[in-house]
Parts: structure tokens; sequence; C-alpha cells
């Protein structure tokens, strides 16, 4: 028995060990992989060299639509994909839209466990993601990493910039593309696109927000409808002169390379050789900040270019078509 005198010390509490860590670490990636495993698919077609696989994806709604990338659906009507548990069914292209490289999948999955789908605008530097899919037709393969950078661009097929890409160090390879990128509560942040081949650890992911947004989008629509002038365009610097002149917010603009004709902007008098520096007042700095103006919103609407040519500037009124595919 304890005199009065005497009292009992508690045992300190030491660091957390590095086992302890990665237990927490493994439970992590462990509980957001199993969160996803029954939704994730592996895209295959049939050939007459047999089935070849093409990628992955990641279903997201209770009707059976599936998100994946536009690369991976691209010349395919329809695709086989395979889950977790071993069954196959045929799915239907609903529609890809190679400017966000994301594309949709339609299979008969109504009983089948969705992904859950977050919010990719929350995510911070240097939070666990995890990623599944099929590299090398190495069915859901689980591989896991960190974001890396956030706010990225990544060049697209059709020449667009895909804008605010995820980069992870989270390894991908030729096959994972399509599939998600998970967070360590399971939601789905991100569809993975591209990797740079000469180098390791750089893997980006097209934001969940922006799919989100495509998806639906192709499913009631099956394209994404953008304007469209008729010109072809490059970014080119305005004299310093011409800059003061008209107290112009910036030192760039597009030229004119080409305008096709009958065109909405060969109709409201755009020609070879003008720059184009605003378009509804917002500046046009870039080629790539001309596509990004030019929203579905705007076809077949009254939209005012502000131009420079031969020193002066002026404004015509044209009305942009729907964009070809």
């Amino acid at each position: 028995m304890l005199s009065n005198a005497e009292t009992v010390v508690e045992p300190e509490e030491g660091p957390v060990t590095d086992a302890e860590l990665l237990d927490a670490y493994s439970r992590a990636v462990v509980t957001a992989a199993g969160s996803v495993r029954d939704s994730v698919v592996s895209l295959s077609r049939n050939s007459r060299r047999g089935r070849s696989g093409i990628g992955s994806g990641v279903l997201f709604s209770a009707d059976g639509h599936i998100l994946t990338n536009s690369h991976v659906v691209e010349g395919s009507q329809e695709v086989i994909a395979s889950f977790a548990d071993g069954s196959q069914m045929v799915g239907a292209v609903v529609g890809h839209d190679p400017a966000t490289d994301v594309g949709v999948v339609s299979v008969d999955a109504s009983s089948r466990p969705i992904a859950a789908l977050g919010d990719s605008a929350k995510l911070q530097v240097g939070q666990l993601v995890v990623a599944v899919g099929s590299p090398h037709a190495l069915e859901h393969t689980v591989t896991a990493g960190v974001v890396s950078a956030l706010g990225r661009s990544l060049r697209a097929k059709g020449g667009r910039l895909i804008e605010n890409v995820i980069q992870t160090d989270a390894a991908l390879n030729p096959g994972n593309s399509g599939g998600p990128l998970v967070t360590s509560r399971g939601e789905v942040v991100g569809i993975n696109t591209a990797v740079m081949p000469w180098a390791q650890g750089l893997s980006f992911a097209v934001p969940v927000n922006t799919a989100q947004w495509v998806s639906s989008t192709l499913i009631e629509h099956g394209r994404v409808r953008r304007g469209y002038l008729g010109i072809s365009v490059h970014t080119a610097n305005v004299p310093p002169d011409i800059v003061s002149q008209y107290g112009l917010p910036t030192e760039t603009g597009v030229r004119v390379a080409g305008v096709e004709p009958g065109s909405a902007a060969a109709t409201g008098g755009v020609v070879e050789g003008d720059i184009l520096i605003a378009l509804n007042r917002d500046p046009v700095t870039t080629t790539d900040s001309l596509h990004r103006l030019l929203t579905g919103d705007l076809i077949g609407k009254r939209v005012h270019l502000a131009l420079l040519r031969e020193g002066e500037l002026f404004s015509v009124v044209v009305e942009p078509r729907d964009s070809p595919d």
C-alpha cells in the first residue's frame, strides 16, 4: 500500500514510432482502395486479333454511367467493362470530349455500388491520394502517392489546355488512363489521364469537378458545345506604342493567321493579319485564353471583338457558331 507521501508517476507517452505511422498510412490506403474496388472497371474492346486492353474507368452513377478518358474510348462505339468480381458486360460509349480528355460509357449496372465523387477544389498539396486502374492489363492495381501540385495545365490532343490538372506522384502506366484518383476518405477527386514518359513520379489527373460538368453535358447532348469563330491564330506581341496610345491592359493578343471562308469571323469582317485583343471586353492574351472564352453559351449570340489593324483599334460584331467535332 502506498503511503501519503508516495505518488504514482504515469509513464510518459513516447513519440509515435515508424511502425505506427506505417500502420496508419497502410490503413488509409487500404480504406481508399477498398471504397472504390467494386466500382472500378477495366475497359477493353474486341478486335480481329482478340480482346485488347485500352484503359480503366469508374462507375459513378446509379444508372450505370462510367467515367473514363476520351482517349480511352475514342474511335469505339462500345467497349467491354470488366469488374473486380470477374463479371463483364458490354458498354456503349455515350460520348467523349478530347478538349478535356473525359469520356462516358453506359452499362447495365443498376445493382452495383458506385463511387463517391469528392470536391477537387478542396484538395491540398501533400494530401494522400490513391490511384486504381489496370496498367498493362493488370486489373485493379493500386498505387499511392501525394498531390504534388495543383493548378497545372495539360495540353489535350486537340491543342486546347486542360485547366487545373492535378499532379501526383502515384505511379501510373498505360492502362491506368480513365481510372480514379481517390482520397483517403474514398472520394474520387480525379480521373487519371497522363504520365510524363521521360520522367518518374510525374502523373496527372483531370479534376473530378471538371469531369462531372463534362460528363453531364455528354450524357445530355452526346458532346460538349463550344463557340467557333473560324479563324486560326497564334499569340503575338502588341507594339508598346500601341499599348500606350490606347491604354491597353495587355501587351499581347492573338494574330489572325487565317480566316475560314463563310465563317462567323469572315462574315463579321475579320481579316488575316488582324490582332484580336478582347472578346466582350475580356482580354485575349493567348490562343488558350481565346479558347477559354469561347464557351457554348456564346453560340448564336452577338459578340464584340476588339481588333488592331495597321495600328488602328476598332470593334466588329460576330456570332460564334457551334464548333465542329
